[in-house]
């Protein structure tokens, strides 16, 4: 149970707006979830590596509901049709109702495909996301982005379907293993980079105290990353504008997934190498400085995170795949670009000659 009241956002989208609670010690603690289950059966859907850790408790904060549960595989080569497909048979062999309520207990994969679900599930039913690694809890599980992967193409089937609320228990980040901890920092290290240069060095200043899973550390780089995205979120609900920002790395980082076969590289490693790209390209044309590239490399190393993409992955093949990525129009590929730290751009305005010796230069020996 929490001992001591969480830090609650609110995610301002009218009449689908949802808060976010962030504390340590929270998951079980029926406060925080049941109000938010509107009929009785309530399904959680998790993975095999988060089920032994965290089932039993979370399946403690909806006591006097009709709970079961359905554990899927675990990792991003799962995050497909098929595996997707076991979330309805389970749905429809227990007989739930169009009032049920989905539970996404886990990482970005759970939460992604577990929100698709509930957006499909008798054209739509309420989801809750409870994030249990750093990625999902910045990131992922807030604002209503859902959806499974499709072999030429990261997240390219899904739907918008917003939560009904986010519960972030920080406490869940002790059992998170080194690499995915560093993961879940690239889309914290985002935030500053594409609008809070202050929240950038903050980081600059307390990257060590984060790896060392400092709990006042986390704890601020959790709340900040979600005030962060909130904010965007509610500018920009369906991706008209602004929001696309929060893709700052990932149109190289997709094709790194895409291209090295999904779960070679975590997500949070391949736009680490992609916001470096990216960055690296910014500076060929000549709208930031060599400096404020350094300073992003620096960051991510201190994270033990890639700065480079992979060596064997060709400039056709990123070129090949970034065409269908889903910003680009027309075949026309768009970046997330740096104009400084702090301050980023959506554009189609970039050399090609420029593009390719990024692609050629961030490249890992």
């Amino acid at each position: 149970m929490s001992t001591e009241r969480p830090h609650t956002l609110n995610v301002d989208l009218g009449e689908r707006s949802y808060p976010i609670h962030i504390g340590s010690n929270l998951l079980g603690d029926p406060q925080w979830v049941s109000e938010h289950v509107h009929g009785t059966q309530v399904m959680i859907v998790t993975n095999e590596t988060i089920a032994p850790l965290y089932l039993e408790q979370t399946r403690k904060a909806f006591e006097g509901f009709q709970v079961e549960t359905v554990i899927l595989p675990d990792g991003e080569q799962y995050k497909n049709l098929e595996v997707w497909n076991q979330i309805f048979d389970a749905l429809l062999s227990k007989r739930f109702d169009r009032k049920c309520t989905l539970v996404a207990l886990g990482g970005g994969v759970i939460g992604d495909i577990t929100g698709y679900a509930a957006a499909s599930y008798q054209r739509g039913v309420h989801f809750i996301q409870i994030p249990t690694t750093l990625l999902a809890q910045v990131d992922s599980s807030v604002g209503g982005k859902t959806g499974v992967n499709h072999p030429l193409g990261k997240n390219m089937i899904g739907a918008f379907h917003q939560p009904q609320c986010v519960l972030a228990d920080t406490s869940t980040l002790n059992t998170l293993d080194d690499r995915q901890l560093s993961a879940g920092i690239a889309e914290v290290v985002k935030y500053g980079l594409i609008r809070d240069p202050d929240f950038f060095s903050w980081l600059e200043q307390n990257m060590a105290q984060l790896i060392e899973r400092d709990p006042t550390a986390l704890a601020y780089a959790v709340q900040r990353s979600c005030e962060n995205k909130a904010e965007v979120v509610a500018a920009d609900e369906l991706e008209a504008g602004q929001r696309a920002l929060l893709n700052s790395g990932h149109t190289f980082g997709h094709a790194i997934e895409a291209g090295m076969g999904y779960g070679a590289w975590l997500h949070g490693e391949a736009v680490a190498a992609g916001m470096m790209m990216a960055s690296d390209l910014s500076m060929r044309e000549g709208w930031i400085e060599a400096s404020d590239v350094e300073r992003l490399q620096k960051l991510l190393q201190q994270a033990n995170l890639p700065v480079a993409g992979p060596p064997d992955l060709s400039a056709e093949r990123y070129l090949d795949i970034m065409s269908v990525d889903k910003k680009a129009e027309a075949g026309q590929i768009r970046f997330v670009l740096q104009k400084a730290i702090g301050d980023a751009i959506v554009t189609d305005q970039f050399s090609p000659q420029k593009l390719q010796e990024t692609l050629s230069h961030c490249r890992q020996p």
